[in-house]
């Protein structure tokens, strides 16, 4: 009897255990917060996002506030006890304007940031964000200087190595050159983040890295010089780790100067075909890594797809895609707490205690998200995102699965 006893026990705390497991530090205090029994996400919860609304990258940061806004209006559709205020700052990719619209956010009594959207601006931000317990899920900020020392901070993109060992491994497995040029910005910590893992990896797999040239954004505008160190080396493939304003014009130039190597990109490409005075047609061929293909025949992918070509009259790329996958993981992180809590209202709770609850399902080695930029994406201690990339090449003016 007493060994039934002891064992009905057991199974009680156990189970006890099991609910609460999520619940590690989720109040500022380190108190868990628990909710009427109901298990249900309640309340309304404030999300911000920054990022550039205008000036030259100005097709990332509204790439994403569209990719945002059509999550918050399904999860605000699906979801009547649960709402979500959102709203976008611009920043114009400047890291001093960035902060002044984080205190803009902090004003407004932000809970959660969904930004910001590019690496320099998103560094100072996550610094602050950091000092007063702001949960951050950047949708594209991929430097690991963005998350490094900060357990508040966590990227749903790639980071910058994994990009750039991926880049390399590709390239060798699919034997696509014999001798590599590489042009990177030295003075972006996006495209010397990518740069210095792929040449490490690309050392590692015996590629031949024949040129490696630099630029700065102030000097972004002749590539002359690079382009005639590639070719001169006899480069057969030109690695572009860069943004697509300054790729725009190697491809540019290259064309005129008869110069036609495989080119071979990252994610911040993903934007050149819809960029203004550009002719999709230099672009043609040009390979990129990244998470997301709007030609993807899945029924989430095809939804998102239709959706915001019905509401923005254009194609979604990448970036509106990890802006789409946002909320629905801080969503789904905050249902399973509440699942777990016996509910949670977030209108009652301040950022520093929703910053703890979610820091403690993003590295729960239970949750895992699908969005369309990935099926059971989970996350490290660290920040990081684990999911895996796709190969895509432009065909005919458009992005085509590999």
């Amino acid at each position: 009897m007493k060994k039934k006893l002891m064992a009905l026990i057991m199974a009680g705390v156990m189970a006890v255990s099991a609910l609460t497991g999520c619940a590690d530090n989720a109040g500022g205090d380190g108190a868990a917060v628990t909710g009427d029994g109901s298990g249900k996400l309640t309340g309304t919860l404030k999300l911000g996002m920054i990022g550039p609304l205008t000036g030259g990258a100005a097709i990332y940061g509204n790439a994403v506030k569209n990719g945002e806004q059509i999550a918050v209006d399904e999860i605000n559709a699906i979801s009547p006890d649960f709402q979500i205020e959102y709203n976008p700052q611009d920043d114009e990719h400047d890291a001093e304007k960035s902060v002044n619209a984080y205190n803009k956010l902090k004003d407004w009594g932000v809970q959660v940031i969904a930004g910001t959207v590019t690496t320099t601006p998103c560094i100072a931000v996550s610094a602050e964000a950091n000092n007063d317990r702001v949960f951050m899920l950047t949708p594209s900020a991929s430097s690991p200087d963005v998350v490094t020392g900060k357990d508040n901070v966590f990227q749903i993109c790639f980071t910058d190595p994994n990009q750039g060992s991926a880049s390399a491994q590709y390239i060798k497995d699919n034997n696509m050159a014999t001798k590599v040029a590489v042009i990177y910005n030295n003075s972006d910590a996006y495209s010397t983040g990518i740069y210095q893992t792929f040449d490490s990896k690309a050392k590692e797999l015996g590629l031949e890295i024949v040129s490696t040239t630099t630029f700065t954004d102030d000097t972004a505008n002749d590539f002359s010089v690079q382009i005639a160190d590639a070719q001169n080396n006899g480069a057969d493939l030109l690695f572009l780790p860069m943004y697509y304003q300054p790729a725009s014009l190697i491809l540019q130039q290259c064309s005129a100067s008869g110069y036609a190597p495989k080119f071979f990109g990252v994610d911040g490409m993903d934007g050149i075909l819809t960029m203004e005075g550009f002719d999709p047609a230099l672009a043609e061929g040009v390979i990129l890594l990244t998470p997301f293909s709007a030609d993807a025949t899945d029924t989430k992918t095809v939804n998102f797809v239709s959706k915001y070509n019905a509401n923005y009259g254009e194609t979604p790329n990448q970036f509106a895609a990890d802006g789409y996958d946002c909320p629905y993981a801080i969503y789904n992180a905050l249902t399973k707490y509440a699942e777990a809590n016996g509910g949670l209202d977030v209108s009652k709770l301040s950022a520093e205690q929703i910053c703890e609850i979610l820091i403690g399902v993003f590295t729960d080695a239970s949750f895992s998200t699908d969005g369309v930029t990935g099926a059971g994406m989970v996350w490290t201690k660290e920040g990081e995102v684990n999911k895996a990339p796709k190969g895509m090449v432009i065909k005919n003016g458009v992005y085509v699965g590999l």
